[in-house]
């Protein structure tokens, strides 16, 4: 299945290598159940900005919409979610996003406040046996081109809690990263969105540029 995922991938982007500009393109979950799927309208095209500048990954410079039931998930390495609110997955939707990140696909859920309890109840039907557990600071996913030595950055206070990350291992592979407490896609956005200090806001480029490398090179 990691081979048949590696050449859709290679399927979905040969257009893009056949003319010399771009390897691939990355692509927001668009879910149902009402919650805003479509948050930090930002976040990805400078996050692939920064990531295509400072790693050279040469990702085609918007994001994809793909939905969890559609085969098309399959031509993206990388898939990003983010929301408030509620998310619900079909049956169809589980069996396909199961499908995917058992492939070699990889999801990165990031918190946007008020996310944790949706997003723990539809990932454990996706995989009933997992658990989100808390990934300690050495591992890979820190220790990319850039190091975080503490975790994640704390780009948004809420409750007082310190950011963590969390990831869902399948057979010793971190294959769905969630980012939570940290708002780590709002320091992506447009500095004149939420006014951060730049430097957290290239602290918040730097982790999401870890994820991509991860995802697409050690994953």
């Amino acid at each position: 299945m990691k081979k048949l995922l590696i050449v859709l991938f290679l399927l979905q982007s040969s257009v893009f290598v056949a003319n010399g500009q771009y390897a691939y393109k990355i692509a927001k979950l668009k879910y149902n159940g009402g919650g805003d799927w479509y948050a930090n309208k930002t976040s990805l095209p400078n996050l692939i900005k920064f990531a295509n500048a400072n790693l050279r990954m040469n990702i085609f410079p918007e994001e994809d919409i793909v939905e969890p039931g559609s085969p098309d998930i399959f031509g993206y390495p990388f898939v990003h979610m983010t929301g408030h609110g509620n998310i619900t997955f079909s049956d169809a939707d589980v069996h396909n996003m199961r499908r995917y990140l058992m492939s070699g696909g990889f999801l990165h859920i990031d918190d946007n406040y008020g996310l944790d309890k949706f997003i723990r109840r539809e990932m454990k039907k996706v995989f009933p046996e997992l658990n989100f557990v808390e990934l300690p600071f050495n591992h890979p996913v820190y220790q990319q081109k850039f190091k975080f030595a503490a975790g994640l950055p704390k780009v948004h206070e809420h409750d007082g809690k310190a950011p963590q990350g969390f990831g869902l291992i399948y057979q010793g592979r971190l294959i769905c990263f969630y980012s939570y407490e940290c708002d780590l896609g709002n320091g992506w956005e447009d500095q004149s969105v939420y006014n951060d200090p730049e430097p957290l806001r290239q602290q918040a480029l730097r982790m999401g540029a870890n994820l991509l490398q991860y995802a697409t090179t050690t994953n």
